[in-house]
């Protein structure tokens, strides 16, 4: 029985003994690391979500995850309903490219985007890197299996004909566990494909010296230009530690995403929930501040949107 044949039993149960609340639906978001924006992004949807629960009978649940990949996995399974990903990666799922060749997931759908997520490099100050060339030979983590930096790492390195041999350590930390084995001089550096201000580079940077490293040139010019998914992006000076000047990198957009298989009207009222709670939704995190419906329902959306948010977008006159 598959997921939402499961729900649907559920409620004709609860049907037939004759219950008078709205039909109780459970519904999981994927998220990413416990520091990370992804699981403030989930749990915020969700928290908007389960204040009308009482109206739409959805009960919404984030647990922490593997990140992008995991999530758009997840979902392909029908083992999560949505989940949070690089819009990279929400290309590559859908059109069965890079990491997804052989076994895309055309049943992928869209339903936001959110922040803008720079490629991020944080590095030890006492390891003297201050490119991202210096990184070669140095001892780096890149991300664990499962999760967008790693897939957007070993992107960079193709682009510039590198390999992780190129490293005398690439060691595969999860978010929750990098800025620590930083600190402790396990590493030289980290990398992060994330939100800011971010608490996991905060905490590293309040615990060492670092600093972070620009990535740019021509091999990332390149992967720009040829790829819509990506685009020149900056951390701002003066928001971490060690880091005065704006630091230029490139990066993605951290999309919300489904699949067609999950009933339109749960994804209106998750849409909903959202964007007629707007000031509320921006107010949950620093990275959220910025926020502009107009460009969250269509920037780095690279799969087809889903019904049930068009639906509410053409009901707000933002769609035709």
């Amino acid at each position: 029985m598959n997921h939402w044949t499961k729900i649907l039993a559920a409620g004709a149960m609860a049907v037939t003994a004759g219950s008078a609340v709205a039909e109780e639906r459970f519904i999981t978001i994927g998220t990413g690391g416990q520091t990370g924006v992804y699981f403030v992004v989930g749990q915020s949807i969700c928290r908007l979500v389960n204040r009308g629960s009482a109206d739409h009978g959805l009960k919404c649940t984030a647990p922490s995850t593997g990140g992008s990949i995991a999530n758009i996995n997840a979902i392909a399974a029908g083992d999560m309903d949505m989940g949070v990903a690089q819009s990279d990666w929400q290309f590559h799922a859908f059109n069965g490219s890079s990491q997804f060749e052989g076994k895309g997931v055309p049943k992928l759908r869209a339903v936001f985007s959110v922040h803008g997520e720079p490629f991020t490099v944080i590095a030890r100050k006492d390891a003297n890197i201050a490119s991202f060339d210096d990184l070669k030979g140095k001892r780096v983590n890149v991300g664990n299996p499962g999760s967008g930096q790693l897939a957007t790492m070993e992107v960079v390195l193709a682009a510039k004909g590198w390999t992780m041999a190129d490293f005398s350590l690439a060691s595969e930390l999860k978010p929750a566990e990098q800025a620590a084995a930083l600190g402790d001089n396990k590493v030289d550096a980290i990398i992060y494909t994330v939100g800011h201000p971010n608490g996991s580079i905060q905490e590293a940077v309040s615990t060492v010296e670092a600093n972070l490293v620009p990535v740019e040139g021509e091999a990332i010019d390149k992967l720009i230009a040829d790829n819509p998914f990506y685009a020149k992006a900056s951390v701002p000076g003066g928001m971490y530690a060690g880091s005065p000047d704006d630091t230029p990198t490139f990066g993605v957009k951290a999309t919300f995403v489904t699949s067609e298989d999950v009933p339109e009207d749960v994804i209106y009222q998750v849409v909903k929930a959202v964007f007629d709670n707007f000031d509320r939704f921006k107010g949950l995190h620093p990275a959220f501040a910025n926020l502009k419906e107009e460009e969250m329902i269509a920037d780095g959306l690279s799969a087809p949107l889903h019904p049930g948010a068009a639906e509410y977008y053409k009901e707000r006159g933002w769609l035709q």
